[in-house]
């Protein structure tokens, strides 16, 4: 598996990951809703009758300190997010970092910049680290996959695992700050 491939001639693009300001709310808000819409492929998820999909799992994200939104930046435009906290909800372990959401438009999908910006967020964040995706999502299993071979540079098979009614592959790893500097 090669890490980083490009699937276009393009120049390496230059990612930025910063933590949003209280005056950019609203713009984590609004690629939430591109989220949302891009997630309809695999779930449903009703529109709203005003034209959104109501669902916000948001405000947490600007009052708890165990919460953690960044925006994602590519050559200067904004290009995505990610949403860590500490804590899972789904395997139930309170030590673990988890990354309950991310994003990058389909503009820039397919040049590396997932995969730099998902490194970037675990090097901020050493630990235990949890990645979970829906069966259903073929696209996301492979990309996290493919990432946390990059960032570990070894493969990791993810755990089926059920939580009620909901069924996830659950990838489970430890984030060094430099993993690639550790031993093996």
């Amino acid at each position: 598996m090669e890490c980083h491939e490009m699937n276009d001639q393009r120049n390496d693009p230059m990612v930025e990951i910063t933590p949003p300001t209280p005056e950019q709310q609203p713009i984590l808000s609004n690629l939430y809703q591109l989220y949302i819409h891009d997630f309809t492929d695999f779930v449903e998820q009703p529109l709203a009758n005003d034209g959104r999909f109501d669902y916000d799992p948001l405000p947490p994200y600007w009052t708890k300190p165990d919460r953690f939104p960044f925006l994602v930046w590519v050559d200067g435009k904004l290009a995505g997010f990610a949403l860590v906290k500490k804590g899972s909800d789904f395997s139930g372990k309170s030590d673990v970092w988890d990354m309950a959401d991310f994003f990058i438009v389909r503009g820039v999908r397919r040049r590396g910049v997932g995969y730099t910006a998902a490194e970037s967020i675990w090097r901020q964040f050493p630990g235990p680290w949890e990645v979970r995706v829906i069966p259903a999502n073929l696209p996301a299993r492979v990309f996290w996959a493919k990432a946390i071979f990059c960032f570990l540079g070894k493969s990791l098979v993810p755990e089926l695992v059920t939580k009620g009614e909901e069924i996830r592959y659950l990838f489970q790893f430890e984030s060094k700050a430099n993993p690639l500097d550790e031993p093996q």
